[in-house]
């Protein structure tokens, strides 16, 4: 096989990896508006095989309604929900996990395809393995992450933190996969980019770790209180941050320090994408890099202002599902510009 029928196999495999990747987006969507209906808890059951058949009948309704009568969240805060009401929360979470089984199916049947036709390069396909087999722990953590909320009215937000987190290193890797295919040439730079590659290396791990933060915000439900901004009720750092001992317990379990931890990163974030964007100019960059800073500049002012919005209004449906769909568009244009910037980098 030569060189060119292998780079536009590769081609072929970079625009089915890239639609996973939309396919995981449009998963933590659908995620986020889960746990924003308090859906989450409405499958008491995970069946990998059976699981993507819903409840049929009337009686099969009231089977399934009688087992989320048994859970603390029905007892405490929807004591007076009927089966119809069920049924709605029950729905979101079914397309949650049927969606999830689809992007298995989205990600196995062209990997057979393209395995059996010969186009996967032989380094290629352990990687393809290793993106197969992630997938398949993210829905185990996943159950993992709901049965915490068997014994009481919410998940664990560690377990919740960390199934967001594999999603987001999932689509990190499916990403940086496709896009090195896509790419796979060194282009000329006028200088050298290192400085700026390390830049936006940095930048891609502090919105993880925003992100992170953002999840036990989640968790918590810490974004129902503090909904001020800049002060946090009056103060610049809310009263009780360091209540909890040991004290770093508080950077996980106390809401006033959740939040303004992931409001000191957001604005951290901001600050330095503005910084590096300016510092970026020098290097006089074109092509998919250049695009790259564009977009990282521009996603991560519209993700602030949602953030905010999200915040003051107290955690609205529709700007909550947004702002968390906004963090993995910020999360993968960094992602995405660094690759880039390996390319052009001597």
């Amino acid at each position: 096989m030569n060189d060119s029928t292998q780079q536009n196999y590769d081609r072929q495999i970079a625009y089915w990896l890239l639609f996973v990747c939309a396919a995981i987006f449009i998963m933590l969507v659908i995620g986020g508006a889960t746990r924003l209906t308090h859906s989450g808890l409405s499958m008491m059951t995970w069946d990998p095989l059976m699981g993507w058949i819903p409840p049929l009948n009337e009686a099969a309704w009231l089977e399934s309604f009688k087992h989320y009568q048994q859970i603390p969240e029905f007892h405490e805060l929807n004591p007076d929900m009927d089966v119809e009401g069920y049924k709605g929360i029950f729905m979101l979470e079914y397309i949650h996990r049927v969606w999830g089984r689809l992007i298995g199916m989205f990600f196995l049947l062209p990997f057979l395809y393209f395995l059996i036709a010969g186009k996967i390069s032989k380094p290629m396909r352990p990687q393809l393995v290793i993106m197969f087999l992630l997938g398949g722990m993210q829905g185990l953590l996943g159950w993992y992450m709901v049965s915490s909320g068997f014994d009481q009215t919410h998940v664990s937000q560690y377990r919740l933190t960390a199934h967001l987190m594999a999603a987001f290193a999932i689509f990190a890797y499916i990403l940086w996969v496709a896009t090195g295919l896509l790419y796979p040439r060194r282009e000329p730079s006028l200088y050298s980019v290192k400085p700026l590659f390390w830049a936006v290396a940095g930048l891609t791990l502090l919105i993880a770790i925003t992100v992170a933060a953002g999840g036990f915000v989640a968790g918590l439900k810490a974004g129902f209180a503090y909904n001020t901004f800049p002060l946090m009720d009056g103060h610049f750092i809310p009263e009780g941050y360091g209540m909890l001992q040991p004290y770093y317990l508080n950077w996980f379990e106390n809401i006033a320090a959740v939040q303004f931890n992931h409001r000191l990163l957001a604005e951290t974030t901001l600050v330095l994408v503005t910084v590096t964007f300016i510092y970026s100019r020098k290097f006089e960059l074109v092509g998919p890099a250049r695009l790259g800073l564009h977009l990282m500049m521009g996603m991560v002012l519209i993700q602030f202002a949602l953030g905010l919005a999200t915040l003051l209004s107290v955690v609205q449906l529709h700007l909550g599902v947004a702002h968390q769909g906004g963090a993995m568009l910020l999360f993968s244009f960094a992602l995405f510009t660094l690759r880039m910037l390996q390319s052009t980098e001597k």
